[in-house]
């Protein structure tokens, strides 16, 4: 089993990765025209939150009474990203594509986590986080094919 430095820093970096996934479907819901996209990606972003706030209370159960809640400077430099796409007139397609980069980002993190070594009620979280954001992963990479073949 990983020593508790080893989890509080798998818990840490996941929560990391939440936080930037909250903010940046926030950021993308906001410049997508499709209200259907829209409420997918405003969906997202408060889930991602709740998986935030699980893991923080994880990791204070875990003995750590102050966890980092902010998100990454990869996070913030790619919803600058999807901001610029945006004002370049990018559209939806372009904007789901760098969703997708976000998303990607998001599973390697959870399978990094997934082998490690964490104690099972953690793992059990950790787990169906994961199963979450694989298929939020591949709604946006469905929604980004069919907007490419609309094209």
């Amino acid at each position: 089993m990983a020593d508790q430095n080893d989890v509080r820093d798998i818990l840490q970096d996941l929560i990391e990765n939440n936080r930037d996934g909250q903010n940046g479907y926030r950021e993308a819901a906001e410049h997508v025209k499709s209200p259907e996209i829209r409420s997918f990606f405003q969906e997202q972003s408060l889930e991602r939150a709740r998986f935030a706030g699980e893991l923080e209370q994880l990791i204070r159960d875990f003995g750590e009474s102050n966890p980092d809640r902010t998100g990454s400077v990869a996070g913030a430099i790619h919803r600058k990203w999807i901001d610029a796409k945006a004002a370049l007139g990018g559209g939806d397609h372009a904007i789901l594509e760098s969703v997708e980069q976000g998303e990607d980002a998001a599973k390697r993190a959870y399978e990094k986590a997934l082998s490690a070594s964490l104690p099972a009620n953690i793992l059990d979280v950790v787990r169906r986080q994961a199963e979450s954001v694989r298929a939020a992963h591949d709604r946006v990479k469905m929604l980004r094919d069919q907007l490419k073949k609309a094209a």
